[in-house]
């Protein structure tokens, strides 16, 4: 029996392990992880991450061939495939500090794996990492060999959270590098193996690792340069009446461009693309390109760009100052369908208020409380560390309160701000929430979800992002 360990349960490798559990009964598949109470709670009905039909995955294997385990080095010596899925987060001292990756834990998985190892092992980079990481693992690997023979693969992510599961079971591609050795050709074969269960074989793709590894990295750099494109066109739209959804539906009408993609918003969040650009604006630097470097550093300018601009037009708006207000913040997750709140806009949101004094009454139906309060009180990056090395729950803002629905949120609220596009704000009833704000009521919708005319008829003065503005709005500057 083929025996798969993955290290680390988090995001990528809970679900990825599900899924190849399901699809391979002859595989056993454990996944470890140093975190006691997250793998406590991987074994226990309620599960330590929200993803739509994960948790019947998961119940269908658990117990069967798909375990959960704090014995790492047991599991690790008897493993033939090793997937390694730890955290990679950005460096927030030292060299590269700000954009390049931390290494750290990647480089203590390596040195664990050579310690316990007794048999030949294929190890499968499963993190996002830097190029030329294989080579720097393959090389701690390869001197504390002990006469053990080690390949390493990368075989990157592609997963959406919110869609993660649908996203594993028809990927638009596997995507498997190797050494193009006899050996690295025999260890891409046995992974190929195991993903041919229920891949075909055409959505396979092979390369070599370094490939593999900006592969990854440039395909989030994509998405999120296209996020950037179109909430820069957003800004346009506003200052000249035009309206970003009309625009983006022609742009996308081109089958070269297409119509992924370019939903305008309040900006873009999730734990990839701010990380895995800052990650290829690094190694660029480090290589000599400095224009391209620059290129890319303006994807994340443009993101910033849009949560300040957002933020400015709130307290503009309303006479400008926010101090003492109560605002109704609909949504904190980075996108709906997932409890995630990695660099999601709402954390910087939701600080431009604070600073400006508001009071915030924040409702999100995935999302808990401690959660919140320990992201408007970490530090940059800190959410990238495991839970164990991160600073302590906070006391909480003063000025937060967390809501149970979006009408406890928006009770005598003199706004609202919707930060995340879950369905059920497209169909609250807004005449009811109307009726229990504060006069002149305001909608900000960094979503673009509500039915504007809707609302402006019931009596709101609404701000939806690179729509015409309303009335109230047009002599308002943007830009503080």
């Amino acid at each position: 029996m083929v025996k798969i360990c993955c290290i680390g349960a988090g995001y990528v490798g809970g679900p990825t392990m599900a899924v190849i559990a399901l699809n391979c009964p002859s595989i056993e598949v454990v996944v470890v992880d140093i975190s006691v109470t997250r793998i406590s709670a991987w074994n226990s009905d309620q599960l330590p991450i929200y993803e739509p039909g994960l948790n019947e995955v998961v119940k269908q294997c658990k117990g069967r061939n798909l375990f959960f385990s704090t014995d790492i080095e047991k599991h690790v010596s008897e493993a033939d495939i090793i997937f390694v899925s730890v955290n990679t987060p950005t460096k927030t001292r030292g060299l590269g500090a700000g954009k390049a990756a931390d290494l750290t834990y990647w480089e203590s998985a390596a040195r664990m794996i050579a310690d316990v190892s007794k048999s030949n092992k294929i190890v499968v980079e499963k993190s996002t990492v830097p190029v030329k990481t294989a080579e720097a693992i393959e090389r701690i690997l390869t001197h504390n060999s002990k006469g053990i023979k080690y390949q390493i693969l990368s075989n990157p992510e592609f997963l959406a959270e919110g869609t993660a599961i649908q996203d594993l079971f028809k990927p638009d591609r596997v995507l498997i590098g190797g050494r193009e050795t006899p050996d690295g050709l025999k260890a891409i074969q046995a992974l190929k193996d195991v993903y041919a269960h229920w891949v075909p074989e055409d959505r396979i793709i092979t390369t070599n690792l370094w490939s593999a590894e900006l592969s990854k990295l440039a395909a989030n750099a994509f998405l999120a340069q296209r996020i950037s494109s179109v909430n820069a066109m957003s800004a346009l739209c506003e200052a000249t009446g035009a309206d970003v959804s009309q625009v983006s539906h022609a742009v996308g009408k081109d089958s070269r461009i297409g119509p992924k993609f370019l939903n305008a918003s309040v900006g873009f969040g999730g734990s990839c693309f701010q990380k895995d650009i800052l990650n290829l604006v690094y190694i660029c630097e480090c290589n000599g390109l400095a224009e391209v470097a620059n290129y890319w550093k303006q994807v994340i300018k443009v993101n910033d760009y849009q949560k300040n601009r957002f933020v400015n037009r709130v307290v503009s708006s309303m006479f400008n100052t926010v101090a003492g207000k109560k605002i109704g913040i609909m949504g904190f997750a980075f996108k709906k369908d997932t409890g995630d709140t990695r660099e999601t806009p709402a954390i910087d949101v939701c600080k431009g208020l604070l600073g400006d004094k508001a009071r915030l009454s924040i409702y999100d139906p995935q999302v808990t409380a401690d959660q919140i309060q320990r992201d408007l009180t970490m530090n940059k990056f800190d959410w990238d560390h495991p839970i164990h090395l991160q600073p302590m729950s906070p006391t909480g803002v003063k000025q937060v309160s967390i809501a149970w629905d979006a009408y406890e949120a928006s009770k005598d609220a003199h706004a609202l701000c919707i930060l995340t596009e879950w369905d059920e704000f497209k169909t609250l009833d807004y005449r009811r929430i109307f009726d229990n704000m504060q006069k002149p009521a305001f909608v900000f919708d960094g979503r673009n979800v509500v039915n504007v005319e809707m609302l402006r008829d019931i009596g709101f003065i609404v701000y939806s992002i690179g729509k015409p503005l309303d009335p109230w709005l047009k002599n308002m500057p943007a830009v503080a």
